[in-house]
């Protein structure tokens, strides 16, 4: 079961305790940014779900990790068209570090010129949309194409981008990735 984990905050960016890669930092660090305080991770009060639950509201920006004790870690996200749209219950079905990426066929039937270049997809690593980390969500053994993942974007966070799903900050997206196994139940309201 999950425990809490302690949370320092310095400079405008949350730091983790047990330092996380450096090369996320690098991920992140493209351009002079800095994260909203509100979409800093924190420890709230959120009693309704099972620890190691993952419950994301996506009108809000906000994932949370369930804890013991009824508290959770509250992340802000940015959340993509298809974002809006999935609700509903599933699982981490599968997890993956610097994973490669590949626009769906819908994305590049609807803007060719800006996605079929990638149709043979993109390695993973530090330019790739996914960013460091992606949890990859199922519904039964059916990938539902719907993922949390990381992102090169850091100023998405708090916002409604064109495409994607839920992005969080590279260190927020590595700390959730080592917190969760495959088999984590994920809510969507």
């Amino acid at each position: 079961m999950p425990t809490r984990r302690q949370l320092v905050f310095g400079s405008g960016l949350c730091v983790l305790a047990n330092a996380l890669p450096a090369i996320a930092h690098e991920a992140t660090a493209q351009k002079p940014f800095k994260l909203d305080r509100e979409f800093e991770p924190q420890i709230v009060p959120f009693p309704d779900y099972a620890p190691g639950t993952i419950v994301i509201h996506p009108g809000n920006y906000f994932l949370y990790f369930t804890l013991l004790g009824g508290d959770a870690v509250r992340y802000g996200v940015g959340v993509g068209r298809a974002g809006l749209v999935f609700r509903g219950e599933a699982v981490v079905g599968r997890k993956a570090k610097w994973p490669s990426w590949r626009p769906t066929d819908n994305m590049i039937r609807r803007e060719p010129g800006k996605y079929a270049r990638y149709a043979n997809g993109v390695p993973g690593g530090l330019n790739n949309p996914l960013g460091a980390r992606a949890l990859y969500l199922y519904r039964g053994n059916r990938d539902t194409m719907y993922r949390i993942h990381g992102t090169n974007e850091p100023s998405s966070i708090g916002k409604s981008v064109s495409n994607g799903c839920i992005r969080m900050l590279n260190d927020h997206v590595i700390d959730l990735y080592e917190r969760v196994p495959v088999g984590t139940k994920v809510v969507v309201q």
